[in-house]
């Protein structure tokens, strides 16, 4: 491979100015949109030496035939022109955004004679103030109804309102009292207009001085004796103070913000924009975002809050999907979870788009908006894992992904059987592994399997022991199992346990780069087996290794096949760790057990005060002697058995159960927090998220 492509311009040749750039392949198709303060500097990056370039850059790099650039007088008018060409070029390397659902709005249609409140998911009416997004259709509608009561404007179709209005007959909706317009002939044209007026007020800005005027007209109709008309009032209070429990307090009254959370990995990353008004959300927006080429979260939230907030036009189709529905004008402040590198004129341009009047871009650090911030990143977490269950669910998607990893791989057939193996330990101790099954593209949890690894010197000297202990057995009770039987709901059913590795896989998965993938080939050979392919995922790129390959294969980013790839991986990734930290935990009760005077209400006291075994090892015999029950000698006990403990663990394998194991998570070290719900990964049940209100997300008391 050449140190890099033979058509680079020369230095000399680009300016040093701000400016867009873009990358074209051979057929004038525009292939990436970038913006930099300094053009030659930036695209000095994309010419380095290729093998120091990230993979999918140097795919890039590698398709693109020219580049061309222009510049701007500043880094504003480069993140206006950048957005402007990503929406009209629609470029493969650039991030896109999918809806995850349309979400409903309440509309009212200022530009009309006679304005009328409606439910749409039309973003585009002329004139019209929208209120939302709600996460249920049916919330609009309880709000309407219950705004109405209090502000009883139009309801009616425009042609009930054209018809009434020609015949001087009341439309349907005003005859029944659901309509309040000028076509129910109880109001004329400037005192509806005056009513939307007050209700477009409160529901801008839920302002409870509305509520407090009507509490006082109550009760002066009840002094004057004019009790109807104080009832009229009373409903009116109510239906206006169930509005306001509808959207959940966060913040104080006065705090007006849009929160983005972001969870993402190498390939996706989901987003919940959280819009908070008067201190109360009302309303919650959730897309993904295909990533294609690697970029850091700053750069990740600058692309996102430029399609949020541009023009009020969606972006063009891409893949069968939407981008992100633009919003009419960022508020006052806007939180992310990372501010990007030109913080300062994104700022600038969000304040731009709100008329000059200033936005505060900024992340949450503590208090409240950091409370929410968390609630936010839990929910686009619980997307992003949603998004790559129902990815896998589907036996079209899977059956392609299979003959995609086939064709990648240069396999003679099919994997209808991958194995996936993953270490895992704590500083060099309580080493471990785990063995995953995925059979036509959905995991087998009664064949899950795991090991502990007594001696070991590294991962690759723990992989290859793996690899040697499995391919022992490789053929062990040949006879093959039943045949595995979805039912419809995709789920696999096996009418009696399989034998011990009676079904050869296809394919023997590592989690690792050329070293591990080196010594799971070293297992293979000794063990003569060579019908089996292999191949090891690494984490960082996300690039598959072949035995005896200078080069990886890089999968589409979007595919199929790597998606299920890395589902696997993820997967054995958290099996292993589930059992690291299961080891760790029954080897201290059992050595705290063997303490006289301490029996296992004891036990769970002390585990309980200091919260991880790690706490517990470092504390002092003063401190262990604060927990109930537990004396002087007994803490000094405690402490001598726990920094005396031998490290090292008998070797074993032993069978998984089928219900130990929760839904996958993303890979982390051994002390990451485990799987926080169980999903059903056979057949992409639905992951079970914060309940919602009919504004917005049902926050932790």
């Amino acid at each position: 491979m050449a140190d890099t492509v033979s058509w680079r311009p020369k230095a000399g040749e680009i300016p040093t100015d701000p400016g867009v750039y873009r990358w074209r392949d051979g057929n004038g198709r525009v292939l990436y949109v970038g913006k930099a303060k300094n053009l030659r500097a930036r695209l000095s990056n994309y010419f380095a030496p290729l093998p120091t370039l990230h993979e999918r850059t140097r795919r890039m790099v590698l398709t693109a035939r020219s580049v061309e650039w222009t510049t701007v007088g500043s880094d504003i008018e480069a993140l206006q022109l950048e957005y402007t060409w990503i929406k009209e070029f629609d470029p493969p390397f650039n991030v896109k955004f999918r809806d995850d659902k349309s979400y409903p709005y309440m509309a009212i249609t200022l530009g009309d004679e006679a304005p009328r409140v409606m439910v749409t998911r039309n973003r585009k009416i002329r004139g019209a103030k929208y209120f939302g997004p709600y996460p249920k259709i049916w919330a609009v509608h309880d709000t309407i109804d219950l705004m109405i009561k209090v502000f009883p404007i139009r309801t009616c179709s425009d042609s009930s309102y054209k018809r009434a209005m020609q015949t001087g007959k009341p439309c349907f909706p005003g005859q029944i009292g659901k309509c309040g317009g000028p076509c129910s002939q109880r109001v004329t044209i400037a005192e509806h207009r005056a009513m939307v007026e007050e209700f477009v007020r409160f529901m801008g800005s839920y302002d409870r001085r509305i509520i407090t005027q009507l509490r006082q007209r109550m009760g002066a109709s009840a002094d004057a004796m004019q009790y109807e008309q104080a009832a009229r009032f009373r409903d009116q209070v109510e239906a206006l103070e169930a509005v306001l429990e509808k959207s959940a307090v966060v913040l104080k009254d006065s705090v007006d913000l849009d929160l983005f959370g972001i969870a993402e990995d190498e390939l996706a990353a989901a987003v919940q924009l959280f819009s908070v008004r008067g201190g109360r959300i009302r309303g919650v927006r959730g897309w993904v975002v295909d990533k294609e080429l690697d970029i850091s979260t700053g750069d990740l939230v600058e692309q996102i809050v430029q399609g949020v907030y541009a023009d009020g036009e969606l972006a063009p189709q891409t893949a069968g999907a939407l981008t992100s529905p633009s919003m009419e004008e960022p508020p006052r402040e806007v939180v992310v979870p990372e501010l990007p590198e030109d913080a300062d004129a994104l700022q600038q341009w969000l304040s731009d788009r709100r008329g000059g009047r200033g936005t505060k871009l900024s992340t949450a650090q503590r208090g409240d908006r950091a409370g929410l911030a968390r609630t936010a990143s839990q929910n686009a977490q619980q997307a992003l894992m949603l998004y790559k269950t129902k990815r896998s669910a589907d036996y079209t998607t899977r059956a392609a992904a299979l003959a995609d990893i086939q064709e990648a791989l240069g396999m003679s057939e099919a994997p209808l059987r991958m194995e996936c193996y993953d270490i895992s330990h704590l500083q060099g101790t309580n080493v471990v592994a785990s063995m995953v099954v995925f059979e036509d593209g959905l995991p087998r949890k009664d064949q899950y399997r795991r090991y502990s690894i007594a001696e070991t010197r590294d991962d690759t000297d723990s992989m290859h022991q793996v690899l040697t202990r499995r391919l022992a057995r490789l053929d062990e009770d040949a006879e093959l199992p039943d045949q595995p039987d979805h039912n419809a709901d995709g789920v696999v059913a096996v009418e009696k346990p399989t034998k011990r590795f009676a079904y050869r896989p296809q394919l023997l998965i590592v989690d690792g780069g050329q070293p591990q993938v080196a010594a799971a080939k070293r297992a293979m050979d000794e063990a003569g087996v060579t019908d089996i392919a292999l191949v090891g995922i690494a984490k960082r790129l996300e690039e598959l290794w072949l035995p005896d390959d200078d080069f990886p294969v890089i999968l589409p980013r979007n595919s199929e096949a790597l998606f299920l790839i890395q589902r696997i991986r993820d997967e054995a990734h958290r099996f292993a760790i589930t059992h690291q930290r299961g080891r760790r935990k029954r080897d201290v009760r059992t050595q705290l057990s063997e303490i006289p005077g301490l029996g296992p209400s004891r036990v769970s006291a002390l585990l309980k005060h200091f919260g991880s075994v790690a706490r517990l090892r470092g504390a002092t015999a003063e401190e262990i002697g604060v927990v109930p029950g537990i004396g002087p000698a007994t803490a000094a006990a405690v402490v001598r058995k726990l920094q005396t403990v031998p490290t090292s663990t008998p070797t074993g394998e032993s069978p998984a159960e089928p219900t130990s194991a929760t839904g996958p998570t993303s890979a982390g070290d051994a002390d990451a927090s485990a799987s926080a719900e169980s999903t059903d990964d056979r057949t992409g049940g639905p992951v079970r998220v914060p309940e919602v209100t009919s504004d917005g997300p049902m926050l932790p008391s």
